[in-house]
Order: structure tokens, then C-alpha cells, then sequence
């Protein structure tokens, strides 16, 4: 998610860009004059190799390309302290669940009812899920970052070793998208780890699952509203998301618990009966061999317990982090409230 704030400027659609207007998926930025030139190192010099080899890309054109990018030590500093990690739930909430993000949140849903409801009929994901999840990643639009993505995803391949593979793979995608659909890779506009649009996606992620969902022939997630909603619910629901299934649910738990019991991955593989058995009880009853995961919470009255369902896990792989993709649960039921007034 981006940390900055800038107003939108009109764009044009991709097929201006195939003319020659030049867009971003995002929103334009100038180009700085200075440079880091990229181009020049070592890590550098194999990635066009790869580049050149793997998917037939000019090795000089791919160098011309990086010698654009610049190193942004506000990258470096913004990824060592993201909020999931420098906030317990109690505040972290505080952060996405507000009566404003919820007001937006409605405003927008009422804005956009039809692209909405079409996407939650064709994807199955309800419409508050995606407003949520725009909600949470841009205030709807509002911030979809101001880093340039090249600069972004150069600095964080060649210049942050403890996640270097990562967004290595990212700057592949990123050459390929570009190409794809006829981007220059210096215009496109995003936030610090080089995500994009409404919805804050990686290259890869928009290369499979960004989707034309007004059927106008061109895939625009930052300037295309609908193309961003058809985009996260098809990105969902290639997860696999179920169609009307419970996320996730709150449980009680007797303290303290057996070792093992919270794990780091919430794919829930162990049954609803398994975990009452250990004095785990679900709020809301659902079938015993119902699967679920276990996690907890440091909330304003303490440890919070809760049962993470397949569709929350879906939603973790949007985003990682319990606190993420719990805040876009509660967040959602917050706007469908609101909206159903």
C-alpha cells in the first residue's frame, strides 16, 4: 500500500498509449534527471542476460532501461517498518476501520453499484469484500502511490538482499508487462514496493489476473474503475474464493493454549470438532468438519481468538498479514451496514 497522497491526472486509455501516449497504470510522474544507473551492476548485467534469454528481450534494451532507474533510500526505509509489523491489532485497526474509510467506502459502492454487483454475480465475491479491499490498499482510488514502479522494484532487487529474489521475479514481470501492453516502464506509477492501481497490484498479479471487464479492449486498473473490480474479484476467485461461504469467526479459547496450536500459515486444515476438542469454541455454529485456522490478536481488551476460514485465507493472499486481511472483513460488514441503511 502506498504512503504518499496525490491528486489523479487525466489519462487517456491504453489504446492512446499504443499511439503513442505514453499512460501510466497508476497516474503520470515526471522523470527525475538523476539516476542511480542501474545498468552498470553486476546483478544488473544478469538480469538482461535473463531477460534477453528467457523471453527475448534486447540485453542493450533492458540496460537502457534500468540506467533510467533511481535508487530511493524512502523505499528502503518504507519497507523496514510496514504497518502490519510496527502495530498491534488494537491500533493497526484503528488505522482502515474508521467512519471515514467506511462513508468513502459507501459512497463508492453506491457510485459503482452496477460494476459491483456484475463482478460479485461472474467472480461469486461480494461487492462489500471489494470495496474493502480497494478501501483498505487506496481510499478508493484516492492513493495509488506516487514512487515510480522502476525506481521501486530496481532498488528493492539490487539494493534490499532480504528480499531480493522477490521483487527480482517482479522486475521480470514488470519488462514483461510494459511490453505487453506497450508501456514505457519509466512512466508507470505506484507504491514503494512497486504495487498499482485501485487495488495495488504486483506485475505479476496484473499479468494474471487484471482483466478488461468493461470489454473497451484495454486493461487500465488505475484509471478504469471497473477494470480494478473486476480485476480484485477475479484475482479472489482464482484463490479460491467459495461463492457465499463464511470468512472468518470469532472463538474463545481457554488459556493457556496447547503448543503448536497457532501457526503461521492460516490454511485452515484442522476441523472445528479438532479444535473444540482442545477448548476452542467458534463463535457461530458450522458444521464439525468445517476447516479452519487459528490465530490471535492483541486487542484493546487483550488476545483476541479466531477462526480464519478458506476465504480468509483467500484474502491472505492478497496480503499476507491476519491483521490485513481481517481489517478488510471488518471493514466490509462496516460499508454493507452503512449501505444497507
Amino acid at each position: 500500500m502506498s504512503i504518499d497522497k496525490i491528486e489523479p491526472l487525466i489519462a487517456k486509455s491504453l489504446r492512446a498509449a499504443r499511439c503513442g501516449v505514453a499512460i501510466a497504470i497508476g497516474i503520470f510522474g515526471s522523470v527525475s534527471s538523476a539516476s542511480a544507473d542501474y545498468s552498470q551492476a553486476l546483478l544488473a548485467k544478469s538480469f538482461a542476460e535473463e531477460m534477453a534469454n528467457q523471453y527475448g528481450f534486447k540485453r542493450e534494451e533492458v540496460l537502457q532501461v534500468l540506467s533510467k532507474a533511481e535508487r530511493q533510500q524512502s523505499i528502503l526505509d518504507a519497507i523496514a517498518r510496514p504497518a502490519e509489523k510496527a502495530k498491534p491489532w488494537k491500533d493497526y485497526r484503528k488505522l482502515f476501520v474508521t467512519g471515514d474509510r467506511i462513508q468513502q467506502g459507501a459512497i463508492f459502492w453506491r457510485e459503482h453499484a452496477d460494476a459491483l454487483a456484475r463482478a460479485e454475480k461472474e467472480f461469486g465475491v461480494p461487492a462489500s469484500i471489494v470495496v474493502a479491499i480497494l478501501g483498505v490498499e487506496t481510499r478508493y482510488g484516492r492513493n495509488m502511490g506516487n514512487y515510480r514502479v522502476l525506481d521501486a522494484l530496481a532498488t528493492l532487487s539490487f539494493d534490499y538482499p532480504p528480499r531480493a529474489e522477490f521483487f527480482r521475479s517482479q522486475l521480470s514481470e514488470f519488462f514483461l508487462m510494459t511490453r505487453e501492453q506497450k508501456l514505457a516502464p519509466e512512466r508507470v506509477l505506484g507504491s514503494y514496493a512497486g504495487a498499482m492501481g485501485y487495488g495495488q497490484f504486483m506485475p505479476s498479479s496484473f499479468r494474471k489476473y487484471a482483466v478488461d471487464f468493461d470489454g473497451d479492449g484495454a486493461i487500465d486498473i488505475g484509471n478504469n474503475v471497473n477494470d480494478a473490480i473486476g480485476s480484485v474479484a477475479n484475482y479472489l476467485k482464482g484463490y479460491g474464493w467459495q461463492r457465499g461461504a463464511p470468512i472468518v469467526l470469532k472463538a474463545s479459547a481457554k488459556e493457556p493454549l496447547p503448543d503448536g496450536l497457532l501457526r503461521e500459515t492460516l490454511e485452515p486444515i484442522t476441523t472445528l470438532a479438532d479444535y473444540r476438542r482442545k477448548n476452542i469454541v467458534a463463535s457461530t455454529a458450522l458444521p464439525d468438519n468445517t476447516n479452519a485456522a487459528l490465530f490471535m490478536l492483541d486487542g484493546d481488551n487483550g488476545n483476541e481468538y479466531w477462526l480464519a476460514l478458506n476465504n480468509f485465507y483467500v484474502i491472505t493472499r492478497y496480503n499476507r498479514s491476519q491483521m490485513y486481511a481481517l481489517a478488510v472483513v471488518q471493514l466490509s460488514e462496516e460499508i454493507a451496514a452503512l449501505w444497507q441503511r
